[in-house]
């Protein structure tokens, strides 16, 4: 490709679109080339690969992964504002970059990858997702994505692609958090089964622009080729949502809201006698082998009691109207009878 032309500064460049970052996006910044090249280092090799960046902005990002060699940078930008940056820095590409407005949580990266040439299981493609995300998607676009590679669809039906992505330097901690860190949670769990994450380096908020109140993580993504826990994404979802839902309480307590009121103690109980799992534990204290089995014991009560899937505790509603009979035994006849006399007037 051409060499590229070089990058103003960071001032030079938003005085010349008049580009300021707006706060109801969560917009951050960062122009300093040192820091892009770093980041975009941490994503591995990317000669002749094919890289989709998440949220340009003005392109400095951009600009470093076509430095890096990448063969096809497919640039996806919601604000139409730095089209003008990116289209300029297209035009010098080489034809490298393509640059689509759209947003990145809807956008779909399988017609823009190329197909999955070999099993799953064997070595991550020439793809790649590189991003400075905006602080107020980060999360929820992260955990879409999680249950994207579960299916194996969208950027992931080309196989294993990989993700270097920015958080706030506590979601970033809180993804690599292993069993009894203080920052251990539900994104924890979530990251971990399907995914080997690697938290590689951190830029103080000082370096973008406008500087954050927070520093920034950088977090590298491989996903597994077999999750720890390999059953469907939203009852794995369910179980650590409901696990952290009293992180501080024993496990048991979040445990119970899995199950309806009537049957909560006796179900409680049952789950964890079967997984062989301490009910006095901390959520942030499981590993991932205790998580897994608790998943597939609540995996096994569905089978048995398949109404309960529909439960949530936060919903009356939701409520299951079934014969508890073979959990909750009826009374001896002799404590029936008690019970019918001494409720007669």
């Amino acid at each position: 490709m051409p060499r590229l032309p070089p990058l103003p500064s960071a001032g030079e460049l938003l005085r010349l679109y008049r580009l300021r970052a707006l706060k109801r996006l969560s917009q951050n910044f960062l122009l300093d080339p040192r820091l892009c090249s770093k980041l975009v280092r941490a994503a591995g090799q990317l000669r002749g690969t094919h890289v989709v960046e998440v949220g340009p902005g003005p392109g400095n990002l951009t600009r470093a992964v076509l430095e890096q060699g990448a063969a096809r940078v497919t640039a996806v930008e919601k604000d139409a504002r730095f089209l003008p940056a990116l289209q300029a820095l297209q035009e010098v590409s080489g034809g490298a970059l393509e640059v689509c407005l759209g947003d990145a949580r809807t956008f779909n990266m399988e017609r823009v990858f190329p197909a999955c040439d070999g099993p799953w299981e064997g070595r991550p493609p020439n793809t790649h997702i590189i991003g400075n995300l905006p602080f107020s998607v980060a999360t929820p676009l992260t955990v879409r994505w999680l249950e994207d590679i579960s299916l194996r669809r969208n950027a992931w039906a080309a196989g294993r692609t990989r993700l270097t992505l920015t958080y706030q330097l506590e979601v970033a901690q809180r993804m690599a958090a292993r069993p009894g860190h203080a920052q251990r949670c539900r994104l924890s769990l979530m990251c971990q089964n399907w995914c080997h994450v690697k938290h590689c380096f951190t830029i103080p908020g000082r370096a973008f622009v406008p500087p954050p109140d927070v520093s920034v993580g950088v977090v590298h993504l491989t996903p597994r080729a077999a999750p720890p826990v390999p059953l469907p994404f939203p009852l794995v979802e369910k179980v650590a949502r409901c696990l952290f839902a009293f992180r501080q309480k024993y496990c048991s307590r979040g445990a119970g809201t899995l199950f309806p009121t009537r049957v909560r103690d006796s179900l409680a109980d049952k789950l964890f006698k079967v997984a062989d799992v301490d009910p006095m534990l901390r959520p942030f204290q499981l590993t991932m082998a205790e998580f897994g089995r608790l998943c597939h014991t609540y995996n096994a009560i569905l089978d048995r009691h398949p109404t309960l899937a529909k439960y949530n505790h936060r919903d009356p509603a939701t409520e299951v109207d079934e014969d508890w009979d073979d959990i909750i035994p009826p009374p001896p006849p002799a404590a029936a009878a008690a019970a019918t006399v001494s409720s007669s007037p």
